[in-house]
C-alpha cells in the first residue's frame, strides 16, 4: 500500500492486490498514510507465492475489478477524503477492582494477554522519576499508525508490563529505535513472525540486574522480563501493530513476549556489540534485531575447529537477512585463544558457509540460477549464502552472553541492527539505590 501510495502522489492512478485476509492491513496502512480511500483488489493467493501458475489465475479471477478500479470515475469522498480524528481520551479510562481493569483492557485490546499492573496516576508519576524528561515531551512518532511515543506513554506502558522506573531510559532509548528507520515497523507488520530482540549493553545492566549470564533469555529475571514485554506493548498500544489487523505474522513467535539480554561483557574476550557500533565502552546502549528464529545446539568440538565448522555446517541455506552467532564466554574464549578476533570469526562465516554445487538438484528444486525460485534461495557462483552489500555491510554479527557452558546459539533473520544510548537523570545513583535490592532470593537446598 506504501507504495502504491507513493504512485498515487506522482499523480499516477493504482489498483493494488492484496490477499484477502490482509483487508484489514491494507486499509490500516492506507490511512496511515493519509488516503484511505485509496482503489485495492482482494485476491486469492498469498503473497510469497512462486507457483505461476496458480498466481496467473488468481489475477484472472479479478481482471475486471482492476480495470473498473482504474478507469470507475472517483466518487466525491475519493476526490476530498475527510480525516476523522479520533477523540481525545479521557484521562482516566477506568475504575475497578484488579481483576476488573484487567478484564477491561484486554477486551479492548491493550495487553498481551497476560495480567497487567493497573497505570494508575501515582505509578505512572513515580515510573517517571527514570527520566528528567517532562511527561509530554514526544521522544518518537512511531510508524505505521504515526502514534504519539510520549515519555508518559511510554511510563504507562512500563507500568502495565511490571517495570521498574530505573528501566525508563532503556525504555526510551528502544523507542528512539523503534522510530530509527522503516525496518522496525516492516519486520512488525510482516507475513515472518519476527520477534525483537534486544540486548543491553554498558553499565546499565549491571545497574539494574539485566541478567547476561546463565538462563539469561528464559524466565525469572524482572528486567529482561519486564523491558520486552514494555516495549511489546508500546508496539501495540502507541506504533499501533496489532495482531490480525497489523500484525500479520503467519505462524506466531513467542519471543515476541520478551527476549531481551545483556551481553556478557566481564567474561568476553572481544570488544562488545555496542562498541562495534560505534560507541564507547561506558555508554549504556540498547540494540535491535529481529530474528525468526532462535536455534541452540552443541559444538562438534569446543575448540575453533568444532566451533567453526558448526556454524558453517549448521546455518539453513535458505535463511533471510542477518545472521547472529551467540557465544558462551568460554566458546569465545577458546576462539580468541587460538587468535581468532571477532572480525576473523565474521569473515570465516561469510567465506566459508556455502552449499554444495547439486544442493538444490539433491532436494527435487530446479537450478535457482535459472528456475522460478524466490530470490533468497539464489547462490551466486553456486554456493554462497552470505553476500555482503552496501546495503547490508554485515549480514553476520557475534554476541556473547550466557552462562559458561557449551552450547552456542543462532539468531537467523531481520536487518541490521539498530544501536541507541541511553539517557540517564540526573538522580541515576539515588534511584539505583533505591531499587538495587529488588532481586530473586532463592531457598538453598
Amino acid at each position: 500500500m506504501y507504495d502504491a501510495i507513493y504512485v498515487e502522489g506522482k499523480g499516477k492512478p493504482t489498483s493494488t492486490f492484496f490477499f484477502k485476509y490482509f483487508h484489514n492491513d491494507a486499509l490500516s496502512a492506507a490511512s496511515s498514510k493519509g488516503m484511505p480511500v485509496i482503489r485495492a483488489v482482494p485476491e486469492n493467493i498469498v503473497s510469497e507465492c512462486t507457483v505461476i501458475k496458480d498466481i496467473e489465475a488468481s489475477v484472472k479471477a479479478v481482471f475486471s475489478e482492476i480495470i473498473d478500479a482504474l478507469t470507475k470515475p472517483l466518487t466525491t469522498e475519493e476526490k476530498s477524503p475527510q480525516r476523522h480524528e479520533p477523540d481525545k481520551p479521557p484521562r482516566f479510562v477506568f475504575k475497578g477492582s484488579l481483576e476488573e481493569v484487567n478484564q477491561f483492557f484486554y477486551q479492548r485490546g491493550w495487553t498481551d494477554g497476560l495480567p497487567v499492573i493497573p497505570p494508575t496516576e501515582e505509578a505512572v508519576k513515580e515510573m517517571m522519576t527514570g527520566t528528567d524528561f517532562p511527561p509530554d515531551y514526544l521522544v518518537e512518532k512511531l510508524e505505521p499508525r504515526l502514534g504519539k511515543a510520549t515519555v508518559e506513554k511510554i511510563a504507562i506502558n512500563a507500568v502495565m508490563a511490571g517495570c521498574l522506573p530505573t528501566y525508563l531510559p532503556l525504555l526510551i532509548a528502544g523507542v528512539h529505535v523503534l522510530g530509527a528507520n522503516s525496518s522496525p515497523g516492516m519486520m512488525a507488520v510482516s507475513t515472518g513472525s519476527w520477534a525483537p530482540f534486544w540486548l543491553v549493553n554498558g553499565p546499565i545492566a549491571g545497574d539494574i540486574h539485566v541478567n547476561s549470564s546463565f538462563g539469561a533469555a528464559s524466565p525469572g529475571d524482572i528486567a529482561n522480563a519486564a523491558i520486552g514485554r514494555a516495549l511489546s506493548l508500546i508496539t501495540k498500544n502507541i506504533r499501533g501493530i496489532r495482531k490480525q489487523v497489523e500484525d500479520m505474522g503467519v505462524l506466531g513467535n513467542p519471543g515476541k513476549y520478551s527476549f531481551v539480554v545483556a551481553e556478557n561483557e566481564a567474561n568476553s574476550p572481544w570488544e562488545p556489540l555496542h562498541v562495534d557500533q560505534g560507541f564507547n565502552k561506558d555508554d549504556s546502549t540498547v540494540t535491535l534485531t529481529f530474528p525468526q528464529s532462535f536455534q541452540q545446539m552443541l559444538p562438534f568440538s569446543t575448540d575453533a575447529k568444532g566451533i567453526l565448522a558448526t556454524v558453517v555446517g549448521s546455518i539453513v541455506p535458505a535463511r533471510f537477512g542477518l545472521f547472529t552467532l551467540v557465544l558462551t564466554p568460554n566458546n569465545a574464549q577458546s576462539l580468541a585463544n587460538e587468535g581468532w578476533s571477532k572480525q576473523a570469526v565474521k569473515d570465516y562465516i561469510i567465506k566459508n558457509t556455502r552449499v554444495h554445487e547439486d544442493y538444490y538438484r539433491r532436494l527435487g528444486l530446479d537450478d535457482p540460477k535459472t528456475s522460478e525460485q524466490p530470490a533468497f534461495l539464489a547462490v551466486s557462483n553456486g554456493s554462497e549464502i552470505f553476500h555482503p552489500s552496501p546495503r547490508d555491510p554485515e549480514p553476520v554479527q557475534i554476541v556473547v552472553y550466557g552462562g559458561f557452558g557449551s552450547w552456542m546459539g543462532f539468531l537467523q533473520g531481520g536487518p541490521s541492527p539498530i544501536t541507541k544510548k541511553a539517557d540517564l537523570p540526573k538522580n541515576w545513583v539515588q534511584l539505583v539505590n533505591k531499587y538495587k535490592n529488588i532481586v530473586p532470593n532463592y531457598v538453598r537446598y
